[in-house]
């Protein structure tokens, strides 16, 4: 039985696992109170990311654009860049943080995004706006390299480099998400309050799933605070939950500020959610309560109830943001399930040395291909031309169609999910992820077996 980590061999991509880089900056940026980011580029740039997070969300979120034209992709842009600034602070009095982010038309033409913060710095802020706080943060995302997935690494590493203070120490750990969803959250800073542990998280989006109230609709927005931010560099530690997701302000932190760093694993799972709360009790000294080890065990009962009679041996496709997808399919053969088939979607150099993947080749006791900058042609022409066999597929929405024209089960899990109700309510971390996740799957192939007839008898005596 092999495992083999390989790399895309065509030039093109057909059917793209992920977007660009902006647009994992928009996601940190949206993630902050009183902070819009205004994106450096086609107005495109970011009216179909914001189309991307109302579909995931159903929500609206605030970001702007320069709205770049013709005669701006020619002879540069930056006055846009002045423009927008001003037209921001004007027509949102309680905005506070700005990041400027580039995209690939204002890198190729080489936009000065740093200089024009500095003239703003010293000119429209001080004259127009003075006496009003206003951070101005460049963000250097261009879109021909990387994806949504460094996008975000980066923007998390530029707020935290911008804002970090050293001062007091603060008995706090720094949380450091990663892509997650407001559910996910919630699990988080349910299992931080079992153990009684203030955390400045990165980034609280609960408030993602924003109410309809009697006053009226409100736009939905993170609530990670600037001084939260500032913080960060006093914290006794930082737990980034992902490697590719928050890694790089993790290790920036240690490095400036001297913060010890834990990066991974993600808590997908009851084994990796067993290795987060580690993290927690040594990293601040606090026990791990009771009511947890309780919550464990439920977790445990319910995936019992599944393992040996519907999971076990079931052939698995994944793709997903990539500390995802590698934390599902190690979940997925701690249920005795085999991902056969794991699609990392970018053009990160590093996958191959990623521990986690190792771990996976030595471990697994089936044929497997762990792809890298990987699309979604990927999976289905081993499904079409190379006779794969799949019992589930697990991602997000993108992938449906290759779920539905070959008549594979699928769970949507992941970003975007827009075909499928109230996913991001949900989480996949924790123990309840772990139940959620694994109830999930096995009410997908139960409908499956239904629909397809098949052994569907079973149903009635389990």
């Amino acid at each position: 039985m092999t495992c083999e980590i390989l790399e895309r061999q065509r030039a093109g991509i057909i059917n793209p696992i992920f977007t660009c880089q902006p647009c994992g900056a928009q996601y940190a940026s949206i993630g902050i109170k009183h902070c819009i980011g205004i994106v450096h580029g086609g107005q495109g740039c970011v009216m179909f990311v914001r189309l991307l997070f109302s579909q995931h969300f159903k929500e609206s979120f605030e970001l702007a654009s320069t709205s770049l034209h013709e005669d701006g992709a020619v002879f540069g842009a930056l006055n846009r860049v002045e423009e927008a600034v001003d037209v921001l602070l004007m027509r949102y009095p309680e905005v506070k943080v700005v990041p400027i982010i580039s995209t690939c038309a204002t890198e190729v033409i080489g936009d000065d995004i740093d200089g024009v913060v500095r003239k703003l710095n010293e000119g429209l802020l001080q004259e127009k706006f003075a006496g009003r706080e206003v951070h101005l943060i460049p963000i250097h995302t261009p879109s021909f390299v990387g994806s949504m997935i460094s996008g975000y690494d980066i923007a998390v590493r530029d707020f935290v480099s911008f804002f970090a203070k050293k001062d007091q120490p603060v008995n706090k750990i720094n949380l450091i998400t990663g892509w997650v969803n407001p559910g996910d959250v919630s699990e988080l800073k349910h299992l931080l309050k079992s153990m009684d542990i203030d955390a400045n998280i990165l980034f609280e989006i609960e408030n993602f799933d924003a109410p309809l109230m009697p006053s009226g609709n409100t736009v939905a927005h993170g609530d990670t605070t600037i001084d939260d931010l500032r913080n960060t560099a006093n914290a006794v530690g930082t737990i980034a939950l992902n490697r590719y997701e928050g890694g790089k302000a993790a290790e920036y932190l240690q490095k400036e500020f001297g913060v010890p760093a834990v990066i991974g694993t993600t808590p997908v799972g009851i084994r990796n959610t067993d290795i987060f709360l580690k993290h927690l009790s040594d990293m601040t000294g606090k026990p791990i309560p009771e009511s947890l080890v309780r919550e464990r065990g439920i977790a445990l009962d319910a995936l019992t109830d599944l393992v040996h009679m519907f999971l076990a041996d079931k052939r698995v496709a994944i793709y997903a943001n990539p500390d995802l997808a590698i934390g599902l399919a190690e979940f997925c053969m701690d249920l005795e399930m085999l991902p056969v088939l794991l699609l990392l979607g970018d053009d990160n150099s590093n996958y191959a040395e990623d521990p986690r993947l190792k771990a996976l080749k030595e471990h697994a006791y089936f044929d497997m291909e762990i792809v890298t900058n990987a699309d979604l042609w990927e999976l289905e022409n081993r499904i079409k031309n190379k006779g794969l066999k799949l019992d589930l597929i697990l991602g997000h929405s993108k992938g449906r169609f290759v779920s539905i024209d070959y008549g594979i089960p699928m769970v949507r899990v992941g970003f975007p999910v827009y075909d499928r109700a109230g996913v991001y309510r949900n989480p996949v971390l924790g123990y309840k992820g772990a139940t959620y996740l694994a109830e999930t799957i096995a009410n997908t192939l139960f409908a499956d077996m239904e629909y397809k007839k098949n052994k569907e008898w079973v149903l009635n005596v389990w």
